[in-house]
Formats: C-alpha cells, structure tokens, sequence
C-alpha cells in the first residue's frame, strides 16, 4: 500500500524556538495571566516595526475591528462602508454594533475597494459613520486616495490590515493610514500567537481607550466599578510571547512569501489564460496569499485546478465569496462603477488562492506548478 502523500498547507504557522523562550519566561515568571510582560513588550515591538504609533494587543483581529467601530462612534442604524471583497470578518463587528453595511466594489489594479465606486457611494449616502478599507491578501489598496475621500468627507477610516502585516504603501506601512488601523495573528497570517490582534492608532489616548474598554471598561476605583459596557479583549501573556518570537521573523517570512509569488507568476508567465493576483505599483505586497485567476472562456476552471491539486493532498482555497452575495447581507445595498457583472464577482468566479506556506520545499512548489501547467497543456 502506498504510504499517504504529504500535505501542502495553504498557510499553516511556522516556528522557529525563539518563541518558545519568551513563552518560558512567562511560565518561569507565573505570568500565564491575562496581560503582563510579553503583552507590553509586544505591542511597543509591533509598533516599532510598523511605525503605527501606539497598539493595544488583544484577543483577536476581530476584536481589534469591534473596538475601532466603537471607538469611530458607530451607532445603531449607521451606515458603514465596507469593500465586498473580504473575510466577513471585515465587517461582522459593525452588525455587532446594529449598523448597516454598504458594499463597494473592488477594483481591478489591486482587487481592493474602488475609491470610484467608494464616491458613488456618498452620493447615495453621504453621512457614513465609517469606512473600513481592507488589503485584500495583503496586496496593498489604493489607501491614500481612499484616506483623501474619507477626509473630504470627516469620515472615520478603519484600515482592516489583518492579511498585510509588513506590506507597504509608497513608502509606509499598511495599517498607519486609517485613524484605526487592525492586525491579526491568526494561525494562518504571516505571523502567528495561535490567536490574537492588535488595535493600532497614532493618538495614544485612543490605544488607551481601547485597553479600557478591552479589559472589562472597569473605572479606576479600588471597588469594581463599570460607567460603560466593557469586554474581555485583551491578549494573554502566554500567547503575546509566541507573537514576540514570531516578529523576529518577520522580515524572513516577508522575503519567502514574496518569493513564492514570484515564482507561481514565472512560472506560469507563459500561458495567457492564467493571471496572478494583481499588484498596487506604489507598493510592496506582503503576498500573504498567492492567487491565480483563469480568464473568461477558458476550458479550465478553478473548481477543476482546486480538485486536481486536492488530489495530491495540497490544500487550496477559493477567493473570498464576495458580501453582497452572502445570505446573510442579501438585503444590504452594494455600489459599483462598472457596467455589468461587478469586479468582485468576477474575480470571485474566476479565482483560487494557491498554497503560499513558507515551508513549502523546492520539491512542493515544482508538484504545485507541474500539476497546474498539466491542465493548461
């Protein structure tokens, strides 16, 4: 009997021991708390690196993007931009506040929100509380024209940068743009705690609202006190020393994500049906995600490549299935500039997103490639 072939992960979490030490000085320490060292230690790291300012380290990205719509002043009944294309996440912690989405659609020089449709969106509903822009796959957006619309309009901009941690936009990096900006360390971002996010901002009094808010919004009275609704948000001490560890990498795991995009689009240079996912040229994606899209008419599907690599046991995954085609917003509104099938839904259709783990081999990336140019033969 043949011994089971090995799994290609899409994007699984890679460890290096350096994570390990700082987990053991928090058990060294008792500080397997809530909060202590790593958590603190983590957070001026990030921010550090990222230049964002100030960040509060929490329990998941998706905590991160509740706490920045409050703190945007969301309310119930509000309108709130968001870009179809992306992880429901994006935009679930606006329903938690009773807001309604309002879905733009992307455009087709990076997949992001389209800063002309984001305009056609005022005009239809000129009052949003706020705007989250995501960079989808970690490919930067068109963040600085949509900052500019936000401005124009005194709109709060949340910057969904969960996907694109140490990508850059003309020269800065992705989650520095928004008045909030959101990273996670999802076990399949291109750094991991396992779980966890973080909240970052330029104001620090903002950070320290969200801390507040974060660990239960208790007042600073001896007895328990509470003057608002407070969560438990905040990163455990435990898991902030896995992200420690990780950030030491981050710079190698940036250089091998990059250079597996750069070799899925040499590869397949040369057969005109298969495109990658496009660039922003005034950046510099992380490529936490490789996707490929198969242009319109060609015999070859992605349900067809996503079975054929299934078959070898490597793991792929289909492009986002855009919001305003989920049952669950069937009702809310989406705005596009483009005449006919939208830009998302399009991209969604035609799209899969490629095994982009760093640990892939020179060997897996050669199966990868061989068993998609087989079907292109």
């Amino acid at each position: 009997m043949s011994m089971e072939r090995k799994r290609i992960y899409l994007s699984s979490p890679t460890m290096h021991g350096d994570e390990q030490r700082f987990v053991q000085e928090a058990f060294d320490t008792n500080w397997v708390a809530p909060l202590g060292p790593n958590v603190n230690a983590f957070e001026k790291e990030l921010a550090a690196y990222t230049g964002c300012g100030h960040a509060a380290a929490l329990s998941a990205g998706t905590a991160a993007l509740h706490l920045a719509t409050i703190l945007a002043g969301v309310k119930e009944g509000d309108i709130v931009f968001a870009p179809s294309l992306t992880f429901s996440a994006s935009v679930n912690p606006a329903c938690y506040e009773k807001a309604v989405p309002v879905f733009i659609d992307s455009e087709p020089d990076t997949w992001n929100m389209d800063p002309a449709a984001l305009r056609a969106a005022y005009e239809k509903y000129p009052h949003p509380a706020a705007v989250i822009a995501v960079h989808l796959y970690g490919t930067p957006a068109k963040i600085g024209e949509i900052r500019e619309i936000c401005r124009e309009h005194h709109t709060p901009l949340i910057e969904d940068a969960a996907e694109s941690l140490g990508a850059v936009f003309k020269g800065q990096m992705t989650g520095t743009f928004g008045d909030f900006g959101i990273y996670s360390f999802n076990g399949n971002k291109i750094i991991t705690t396992s779980g966890g996010g973080m909240l970052a901002a330029k104001d620090e009094a903002v950070v320290a609202r969200a801390r507040f808010l974060a660990t239960q919004a208790r007042d600073p009275a001896r007895h328990y006190q509470h003057s608002t609704v407070g969560y438990n948000y905040r990163m455990s001490n435990v898991v902030a020393g896995i992200g420690r560890g990780q950030l030491l990498h981050m710079e190698e795991h940036l250089a091998k994500k990059q250079a597996i995009y750069r070799q899925y689009r040499d590869a397949f240079a040369d057969i005109g049906a298969i495109s990658m996912n496009p660039m922003n040229p005034e950046g510099i994606a992380n490529n936490w995600l490789s996707c490929m899209t198969i242009e319109e008419g060609c015999p070859v599907t992605p349900d067809q490549v996503m079975d054929a690599l299934a078959a070898y046991n490597i793991e792929t995954r289909p492009i986002w299935k855009p919001m305003h085609l989920q049952p669950v917003f069937a009702e809310n509104d989406f705005i596009q500039v483009k005449e006919g099938m939208s830009v998302c839904e399009d991209v969604f259709n035609r799209g899969l997103c490629l095994p982009s783990d760093i640990k892939n081999t020179p060997e897996d990336m050669e199966l990868i490639i061989s068993v998609v140019r087989g079907l292109f033969a």
